[in-house]
């Protein structure tokens, strides 16, 4: 099968540019052993190349570019297949565009072409060549220090509370995970998470399913005085669809919250996308009488789910949480961080507040601190604990 890859990569600190065209010359001969053809551009800081060939060979050698020492921040902008090459020749041709203008590497990249109609209409990769070559990008291109550079030591001074659940809370066991803003070293809010949701909830069926999971925010509230919250906001996720199918619902939330020595003031609802919301004009009400009371809400898995943007439109949350199939190794892929780079320009416009959640990964963190966000969520600053509140581990710059 006939694969194209396209990726962007910055150079070593520690490579001589004299010696790229060795490195080209290197490169070119194990492509052409693979069938493989390279086109590479350079600009004295940055590479930029497109390798196409058979899907085994095309994948070898890129896995051996994402492990050469040689650069760094190694970020894939395409993964495609086609019915015929873009370029026939396999080996490597550079561009080093610090030796052309800018219109003559493009029309020296459509020279190279083996069909100069497709490439000059209708080919996406030659918009990725004419991206890199005009900058257009640049201000997006995040260079991000070895993983190793921070160090995520634990809080020795935060207090890991064990609560005493009541017979009527003991149906449900909950884990509390902290949102945060790891610079500033601060507890946004603390999350409770159901970690055992799908024998209190969904084993239930039709508006049973509803019934359960409005029933369980009355233990969340309860666990949650019962390890002395004081003032900490506190975040409990909601299925969309209980505002609409319970009646009283909102009022019951509130009635919990006072119950529980809580301000309605500190609350924040998530709402999972991804659950299809059949009846949005009721929801969008129940929503307003949640916002009324002084609730915040948010979107919690969004982009994962049926109507995100709708949701936005529709009734405009105060946050939302980024999806971590979105945030995984978002430092390597080119599609998730324009992704998340439009979710976070549209929410600037509408002053919604973006979280990542599930960060796994120093190099995950570093990226999306890059590129605006503040609040994260994941096992690299605090696992969820169950019936307690986990310490968190600040990041710290390595050697200080």
């Amino acid at each position: 099968m006939l694969t194209t890859i396209i990726y962007r990569s910055h150079i070593s600190d520690d490579v001589p540019v004299k010696t790229l065209r060795d490195m080209v010359n290197t490169a070119a001969k194990k492509n052409e052993q693979a069938g493989v053809t390279g086109i590479l551009l350079f600009n004295g800081t940055h590479f930029f190349q497109l390798l196409e060939g058979p899907e085994e060979g095309v994948f070898k050698i890129y896995r051996d570019i994402c492990e050469d020492a040689r650069h760094c921040n190694v970020v894939e902008l395409l993964c495609d297949y086609a019915p015929t090459r873009r370029f026939g020749k396999a080996g490597m041709e550079l561009f080093d565009l610090r030796e052309y203008d800018r219109e003559d590497v493009l029309q020296g990249v459509l020279d190279k072409g083996t069909s100069k109609y497709q490439l000059l209409y209708e080919d996406r990769a030659l918009q990725f060549f004419r991206t890199f070559v005009e900058a257009t990008e640049k201000e997006n291109y995040f260079e991000l220090p070895p993983a190793d550079s921070w160090e995520f030591l634990e809080d020795e001074e935060a207090t890991v509370i064990q609560s005493a659940l009541t017979d009527e809370q003991s149906a449900y066991r909950f884990a509390f995970q902290p949102i945060i803003d790891p610079l500033a070293r601060d507890v946004i809010a603390l999350e409770v998470i159901q970690p055992t949701s799908g024998d209190n909830v969904t084993a239930e069926t039709g508006d049973e399913v509803y019934q359960a999971d409005l029933y369980s925010k009355k233990a969340a509230f309860a666990v949650a005085k019962a390890l002395d919250i004081d003032e900490q906001s506190l975040s409990v996720n909601l299925l969309p669809m209980t505002l609409v199918k319970i009646p009283g619902a909102v009022n019951f939330l509130l009635q919990e919250i006072e119950t529980n020595g809580l301000v309605p003031e500190q609350i924040i609802v998530e709402f999972t996308e991804r659950e299809v919301i059949s009846q949005l004009d009721e929801f969008t009400t129940a929503v307003r009488q949640l916002k009324a009371a002084g609730i915040r809400v948010a979107i919690d898995d969004f982009g994962a789910g049926f109507a995100g943007l709708l949701l936005l439109a529709q009734f405009q949350p105060d946050r939302i949480k980024i999806n971590r199939d979105l945030i995984k190794d978002v430092h390597k892929s080119g599609s998730r961080q324009a992704i998340i780079q439009a979710i976070l320009k549209g929410c600037r416009s509408l002053e919604i507040l973006v979280s990542a959640v599930g960060v796994e990964k120093a190099e995950e963190w570093m990226w999306l601190e890059s590129a605006g966000i503040s609040q994260f969520q994941g096992p690299l600053f605090a696992s969820p604990l169950v019936e307690g509140i986990p310490a968190v581990a600040w990041p710290e710059k390595s050697g200080f």
